[in-house]
Formats: structure tokens, sequence, C-alpha cells
């Protein structure tokens, strides 16, 4: 069974998952074309974090007991209706399962429960990236211009999907 819930960032095993998710988009991009947060950042109040688990059950609080980690995702708010896709990854072991797509789905069903009307991203240009830009594109996204407070970036691509009818950019 795998359960989708709100996790901590600041746990032993999630923090080792996000300074993967970290070091490969340093890796892959210049540094000035990561906008990927570290841990404290995703346990800020406008952001939802949560974690798929295999065989985890409910817990105190937020948190998930047990379960090997599958994966991340987090929901930023942006404001006016808006939300942000932030920090998306699946575990290597856990790659194939259809994981990011499990998260994915729950992340755009939070954003509808709190009324948002768009939900944004932006993930790289490059190959390695493809995947991601492929999921994202086979659960309604479509590419857009920079958002928020991103500029223009080669190194970028900025896709949207709207909760509330046709997209507009």
């Amino acid at each position: 069974m795998i359960v989708i819930a709100r996790d901590s960032p600041a746990r032993p095993d999630v923090r080792r998952l996000l300074d993967e998710h970290l070091a490969d988009m340093f890796a892959t991009s210049p540094a000035e074309s990561v906008h990927a947060l570290d841990p404290d950042a995703l346990a800020g109040p406008e952001i939802t974090f949560l974690t798929a688990r295999d065989g985890a059950v409910p817990g105190g609080g937020a948190v998930l007991d047990g379960g090997a980690l599958l994966g991340c995702g987090a929901l930023k708010d942006l404001g006016a209706g808006e939300g942000e896709i932030k920090s998306m990854r699946t575990a290597q072991h856990a790659r194939g399962r259809g994981i990011a797509a499990l998260l994915l789905t729950r992340i755009l069903d939070e954003a509808r429960n709190r009324g948002y009307d768009r939900v944004c991203l932006e993930t790289g240009s490059q190959d390695f990236f493809a995947p991601a830009r492929r999921l994202y594109a086979r659960h309604g996204f479509v590419l857009c211009p920079p958002f928020a407070d991103y500029l223009p970036d080669p190194n970028s691509v900025f896709m949207a999907r709207s909760l509330s009818g046709p997209l507009t950019n």
C-alpha cells in the first residue's frame, strides 16, 4: 500500500532524498538556473510538503510512521489563486512504479481543495528533465511564460495547468 500524506522535510530519509535531488540539479544545470528548495525552505508556512511511502500508517500529527520513502513533492502557495509544484523527486529504487504520477495527482487535488485556479512549475530544459516534462504534459500542463519571480532562462521550462477551465497565458 502506498500512502501519500503531509510529512516533514526534516526527516533523515527525506533529507537524504532532497540532498540527492539538489546534487542532481547542480550537476545538471548552472547554479543560477537551479530553483530547487532545500529542506529548510520546504518547511516554510507557504509550502505543503508531501511524501509517498510504501506500507506507511498514519502517525501523530502530519508525519507518517514507518514505510519506505518512495518520493516527495510540494505545493507552494503563490497567492492570487495560484500554486507552484516544487521538489518532485522519486527515490531511485522506486522509479518506474508510477510514484511521480501519484504524487502529482495528490498535489493537484490539494490545489483544487484550496481553490487554486492554476498550478505552475519550473523544470529544466536539459535531456535529464525530459521524463519530468513528459509526466507534466500527460497531466495537462502546457508551456507558459515565466511566472512569479522567475525570469526567462534557456535552462528552464515553465509549465502551467488550469484547474478552473481552459489555460490562458
